[in-house]
């Protein structure tokens, strides 16, 4: 090749990198912005598979109780927490993304992605705060025993993983079933999900009925 040849290649080359690095630099650029949700906070991790089944085999296994003198009204929530916002407001914040909240607590903007369907939301009135092992739920499981206050302290728990913020249409699918009759529509959501309902009912030594501890198990094994 001439001289005169490659001098006149060289233009050529050089543009076909500034191109090739703009084009990565756009590839970039999009992925960053459309990719997935960066990471967010989340309810305090429950315990691993391993222990999960621990505890589970743990659980008295006995046939649901009954519904009968069961009411919301005798789990108190949401309570106050922390100043002026309540237990709602808190999991709120806690578990969104760039959570601007009013001098009331209440969150005036910010994201949420819910974790039982990957739906991303970024109005709060969307939002609902789950109760992983429902107050009915809860109520048939050995919390019809309980005084109000201990129902109280358990329908505010942040200390175990028992509140999350999810869809409103997510929570409301779910209602008061058990892991054998509903999971998250994401599938990759069920191991964690299933250790935080272990990890709750374990703690407020709450029991399981049969078909409720098979899913349990199952779930768990394939963790």
């Amino acid at each position: 090749m001439s001289r005169t040849s490659r001098s006149t290649e060289r233009p050529k080359v050089y543009a076909r990198r500034i191109s090739l690095l703009a084009g990565l630099s756009l590839l970039a650029g999009t992925m960053l912005v459309s990719g997935a949700p960066a990471a967010q906070a989340s309810p305090p991790t429950p315990p691993n598979p391993t222990t999960s089944l621990r505890y589970l085999g743990e659980l008295t296994e006995k046939a649901e109780g009954s519904s009968d003198g069961y009411s919301r009204d005798k789990f108190p929530h949401w309570i106050n927490q922390e100043g002026n916002c309540d237990t709602r407001e808190v999991v709120l914040k806690r578990d969104g993304q760039n959570v601007e909240q009013d001098g009331a607590c209440a969150a005036v903007s910010g994201s949420w992605t819910s974790a039982y369907d990957g739906v991303v939301r970024t109005n709060s009135s969307t939002m609902d705060i789950d109760h992983i092992v429902p107050l009915a739920e809860a109520w048939r499981s050995g919390a019809s025993s309980w005084t109000n206050d201990q129902r109280q302290a358990f329908a505010n728990d942040l200390t175990r993983p028992q509140l999350i913020a999810v869809t409103d249409s997510s929570n409301r699918s779910k209602g008061d079933k058990d892991p054998a009759k509903w999971m998250p529509p994401s599938a990759g959501y069920h191991c964690t999900y299933a250790r935080m309902w272990v990890s709750v009912k374990h703690h407020y030594k709450l029991s399981v009925d049969t078909a409720e501890k098979q899913a349990l198990s199952d779930i768990l094994h394939g963790c």
